[in-house]
């Protein structure tokens, strides 16, 4: 008497198996250590400049530089209280509002140029950015004058109106690009659907857009963090950023290098935490329609 026997299921492999595996024997790419490479060159100020930040002054000046040393908070302590806090705070209130106000007005721009193009836009964009071909040392002196007469030569907003038009242009070319990838039909829906033009913005538009705008936004915030030249020209003691305040550790007796690594390392700390909480923004807005 025969028996058939059921044929038994083949087991599948697992995917995550399969996974580990295929990463085993990937090939090896030597454009990865030439990344790796250059990703720790560019790297390797930064963390040089927070090292020294520990050193007193005699461990920072040996040769060859020492690697070994004792840690210490001193260099930290002495900038704290040379000053440093008005700094700050002349550079986060500078920063804060022109970044602001160049989304409050960049954003209505890159909507009008892009969603609902006016008449003679290409014209419009060349005039934005036409903006910042004039080298900002060749306008400093009218600058100059017009700040001086009035009233607001070494106040903090004097650089929040120059911030704001410095980035202004860049702003608006950014999003527009961000913009342009959204589908007009979404508006056309919207409106047929009984929403107003500033609803339709407001909770159709604006939310397929922030990740754009975040990372404009915080390309904002790095510009005019970093910005120099108005501030050492139009400031002295009151309205004096971050970077005009890391200058007056250059003196005439020598560079105390690492009082000013600590300093460095302090002023890059607020930018370094913005692009890290924000960083999952930054890259879904600079990567942004990138893909189809």
């Amino acid at each position: 008497m025969s028996t058939d026997t059921a044929a038994a299921p083949v087991e599948s492999t697992p995917a995550v198996p399969e996974t580990k595996r295929a990463r085993k024997h990937r090939k090896f790419s030597p454009w990865s250590v030439v990344a790796w490479i250059v990703a720790l060159g560019f790297f390797f100020p930064v963390a040089w400049m927070v090292l020294t930040a520990f050193k007193q002054e005699g461990d920072a000046y040996t040769t060859p530089p020492k690697l070994f040393f004792t840690p210490t908070l001193d260099q930290f302590t002495a900038v704290l209280e040379s000053g440093i806090g008005i700094a700050l705070l002349n550079s986060a209130f500078a920063t804060a509002m022109s970044t602001i106000l160049v989304l409050v007005l960049g954003v209505p721009a890159a909507f009008a140029l892009s969603l609902r193009p006016v008449r003679k836009t290409k014209d419009a964009l060349f005039f934005f950015i036409s903006t910042k071909m004039l080298p900002i040392v060749a306008a400093i002196i009218p600058l100059y004058v017009i700040v001086n007469d009035i009233g607001l030569l070494d106040n903090i907003w004097a650089l929040v109106i120059l911030y704001t038009a410095m980035n202004l242009p860049i702003a608006v070319w950014m999003m527009r690009s961000f913009f342009l990838e959204v589908p007009g039909e979404l508006l056309e829906a919207a409106s047929m659907d009984g929403a107003s033009l500033w609803r339709s913005v407001r909770e159709v538009i604006l939310p397929l857009v922030s990740p754009g705008i975040a990372a404009t936004a915080l390309i904002c915030v790095i510009f005019s963090w970093n910005e120099f030249f108005f501030a050492v020209n139009l400031t002295a003691v009151q309205a004096q950023t971050i970077p005009v305040f890391l200058v007056g550790f250059i003196t005439g007796e020598g560079l105390y290098w690492a009082r000013l690594s600590a300093a460095a390392t302090l002023a890059a700390l607020p930018v370094i935490l913005a692009g890290w909480v924000a960083q999952n923004k930054l890259v879904r807005g600079l990567s942004f329609g990138a893909i189809k």
